[in-house]
């Protein structure tokens, strides 16, 4: 269970991932070494799994973002183990989240052009026989995008 200041360790963390473990200790009120051990706990624990760097996807030449809900013909273990397997491999799916309601997986795929999000499509996501259906929304621009996760109030 993570205590106030783990949670203050990983908020700063999410902020700067480049901290110093000097500058962290100081930011949530401890001593450089059990900081340090605290961080480690963290990571060790699986709480912190990586870091990363934050990239401007225009930036870097991938300004589409398509939102596709797909639908499984079924949901059967096989058919979720084939689609699975597929989304681990493709790139361009950045995210994808198993879903209920009426479609059972939401993707975001991040590319360069339409032409890009159509070539996807055609050699790739209707290839695979567990699909039964496809609905794709283009998003327009991004209100918000968060790296840090809210808080939680005890």
């Amino acid at each position: 269970m993570l205590d106030s200041i783990d949670r203050r360790i990983v908020r700063e963390l999410q902020a700067d991932g480049r901290i110093t473990n000097q500058a962290l200790a100081e930011k949530v009120g401890l001593s450089p070494s059990p900081c340090l051990r605290r961080l480690r706990r963290l990571e060790q624990d699986g709480v912190i799994r990586g870091y990363t760097a934050l990239i401007d996807q225009d930036s870097y030449g991938l300004p589409i973002n398509v939102f596709a809900s797909v639908k499984l013909v079924s949901q059967t273990e096989e058919a979720l183990a084939e689609f699975d397997g597929a989304i681990r491999r493709w790139d361009e799916v950045v995210d994808c989240f198993l879903m209920t309601g009426t479609r059972d997986y939401l993707l975001r795929v991040a590319v360069p052009s339409l032409e890009a999000y159509e070539r996807f499509l055609r050699t790739r996501l209707t290839r695979l026989g567990c699909v039964g259906s496809i609905e794709s929304s283009f998003a327009l621009g991004i209100v918000k995008q968060a790296a840090v996760l809210p808080d939680i109030v005890d």
